[in-house]
């Protein structure tokens, strides 16, 4: 491992909370060292307050923030005074750490200091870092981890036996620190944890971070460890969205609400999953309680997803009654799913949490690994995985957590999505907590939305190989689909019956219905899986109750469209998948509505462009949003005893009234 500092960018950085920052970064930006918000970092320094006496203030990472995007709001100054009177204590609950950090910092705005401040503060340093290196664990995270790290490191580091964060692991590391430590120490080891350094400057302890890293990356290469054998290939892609729903159908269940699935099949995993000793070595717990806290969930295998789930419900059968008083139970799903033909399959409530819980096994795969090679893994015991899962810290903020969206955990896909109301529509769900995909033709719908829960895919939904590759995309993605909103078409210029040519009619017929029969057809396995029921939103048009002159191939195609969605209604209650249709009208911010379609229209009713807009009973312009917030909402439980009906957006219209 290299040291990632540059005196020229540095140099930006002048304060020693700035230099705090910038080295804070330097690890946040390793994903080796520290993923999602884990790790920790401060400095000690001494300001003068309002009342003019000077005191030693601990600026140390404040809840939520993440190190490789860490700004100086994002430390919680505490005082250390304080903290060192806490530390003489003989016990101290979690709860009341909580309180004492919170009370005691000069800032009021601030986060909440972490957990780990004591710790911290109890050092005799001015710097400190804190992470979860990999190789580190890997180490330690075997039957002589001990032994190890002391061929490793000599008297260059403290050896902490494992124990729960919080207070008693802040006073055992104060005492084997103070008398342990000596002149060459300059850093501790946390068995099963992780690793400390500490320096005068931001950069001094940065950089023995980097050293006692690599010393152990180098002990992993020795041993044949550090370098690993992956397969040439990862696992076929064949299809299998429907197994992939199932599965997902079958962890939401457990779970007890939708979750979003998200299957990774590279050759690296490939390997991991194809192991013959997996099914041993993959139960054996994570590689740091870091882990535990963000997945909150021991990994699971295997391809009977309701017997696994059995196990893991054991699992808390034979520790719960250690509890002196109740917990929140935590919901039995597995978050890692392993298997020789999907992959990984990493569960979440949201994109986001799912990408969590991939990333955080692909690091511990690389530990399982590389500690099997020092001799065998050995990770926390199952007492101390169950405190950490209950510990009062994570069940406060399981307690302070609000509801969540509308449709979280849950998959919706657009067509027609790159403008208009299908943008609107994309826009609205998000907005609700679902993950999206969306469709269109037009290749803008790639770069639509930077975000994990957004899926673009530029698509002709009239070419059936490109649609079933966009829902096997979709499935790998996400997990199923819950919500569709079949929204792409065309209009074509006004032309009467008596000028409408073959060429023409079967255009808009092949976009408008028959890709939409299709996306229903292959849809339908996917939707009959959706963990709260199947959604379909179609978006219909005014023509269909009132067709206007010069719009046939229009007119029927929605016509026909609609009475499509009836008839699925009618035949797919039964898979608890509701159906309904929109019916809007002159919403001219989409993508058919071109300048001269509107301008001919109007010219057509002997209107202006302005007066052709508002040309409805609450005399009121519909836009594309009014649209898709009314989709949206269809899909949601306000209309979940609805279905088969159809609702007009059009602001009233004389000839549907």
């Amino acid at each position: 491992m290299q040291s990632l500092w540059n005196d020229r960018e540095a140099a930006g950085y002048q304060s020693d909370l700035a230099q705090r920052v910038y080295t804070s970064r330097l690890l946040g930006c390793d994903k080796s060292l520290v993923l999602y918000g884990g790790g920790n970092t401060s400095v000690k320094i001494r300001e003068r307050n309002l009342v003019g006496d000077d005191e030693d203030i601990l600026y140390v990472k404040g809840s939520g923030w993440d190190l490789e995007f860490i700004e100086e709001a994002g430390f919680a100054p505490v005082r250390v005074a304080h903290l060192l009177k806490l530390a003489q204590l003989k016990a101290l609950s979690d709860p009341q750490i909580v309180n004492e950090l919170v009370t005691h910092m000069t800032r009021a705005a601030a986060p909440a200091p972490s957990v780990e401040a004591i710790l911290h503060a109890l050092l005799p340093h001015k710097y400190v870092d804190h992470t979860h290196s990999d190789a580190v664990l890997a180490v330690t995270n075997t039957s002589d981890g001990e032994q190890r790290i002391t061929e490793i490191y000599g008297d260059k580091v403290v050896i902490i036996p494992y124990i729960m964060p919080g207070f008693d692991l802040a006073r055992l590391c104060a005492e084997l620190f103070s008398k342990r430590a000596g002149k060459n120490t300059i850093g501790m080891v946390l068995l099963k944890h992780g690793v400390f350094s500490f320096g005068a400057s931001a950069r001094e302890s940065y950089e023995r971070m980097i050293e006692l890293v690599d010393l152990a990356e180098r002990y992993l290469e020795r041993h044949g460890a550090w370098h690993l054998r992956h397969a040439a290939n990862g696992v076929s892609k064949a299809a299998r969205r429907v197994e992939i729903a199932t599965l997902r159908q079958q962890i939401s269940r457990s779970a007890g609400n939708p979750l979003i699935l998200a299957t990774h099949q590279d050759a690296r995993t490939a390997s991991f999953v194809r192991r013959a000793d997996i099914a041993t070595v993959s139960q054996r717990g994570p590689a740091t309680p870091d882990h535990v806290i963000r997945t909150k969930r021991v990994p699971m295998l295997g391809r009977d997803v309701d017997g696994y789930a059995q196990s893991y419900r054991t699992y808390f059968e034979q520790y719960a009654p250690r509890a002196k008083e109740p917990k929140t139970m935590h919901d039995p799903a597995p978050r890692v799913v392993l298997d020789a033909k999907l992959g990984m399959c990493a569960a979440g409530r949201t994109a986001k949490d799912a990408a969590i819980a991939a990333s955080l096994y692909a690091h511990t795969m690389d530990v399982i690994e590389r500690a099997t090679l020092l001799g065998g893994y050995q990770a926390l015991s199952a007492d101390a995985i169950f405190d950490v899962e209950y510990w009062d810290l994570e069940q406060a903020k399981l307690g302070k957590a609000g509801g969540p969206p509308l449709f979280a955990g849950e998959v919706a896909l657009v067509t027609g999505a790159a403008s208009g109301i299908g943008k609107a529509c994309v826009d609205a769900l998000l907005a609700r907590g679902a993950a999206v995909i969306g469709l269109d033709i037009d290749g803008r719908i790639e770069s639509l939305h930077q975000r994990q829960d957004f899926l673009g895919i530029r698509c002709d939904v009239t070419s059936q190989p490109e649609t079933v590759s966009a829902l096997e995309n979709t499935v790998r993605a996400y997990g199923g689909l819950d919500i569709l909103v079949l929204n792409a078409g065309i209009f074509p210029g006004g032309t009467a019956i008596a000028a409408l040519d073959d060429e023409a009619w079967r255009k808009v017929m092949s976009v408008n219905l028959d890709a939409n029969l299709m996306l229903l057809r292959e849809c339908h396995p996917l939707l009959r899986l959706a963990p709260r029921g199947g959604r379909v939103a179609v978006i219909g048009s005014k023509n269909v109750p009132a067709p206007g002159p010069g719009a046939a191939a229009y007119s029927a195609s929605k016509a026909a469209l609609t009475q499509i969605a009836r008839v699925a209604a009618l035949e797919w209650g039964a898979d608890n998948i509701r159906v309904n249709t929109l019916h809007p009208d002159a919403v001219f911010d989409t993508g058919i509505w071109s300048d001269e379609v509107l301008a001919a229209r109007a010219a057509h009713y002997g209107l202006t462009v302005e007066q052709y807009r508002k040309k409805n009973v609450l005399k009121t312009e519909v836009t594309s949003r009014d649209v898709a917030e009314l989709a949206a909402e269809m899909c949601g439980p306000l209309f979940a005893k609805t279905t088969g009906a159809q609702l007009p957006v059009d602001g009233g219209n004389e000839r549907v009234i």
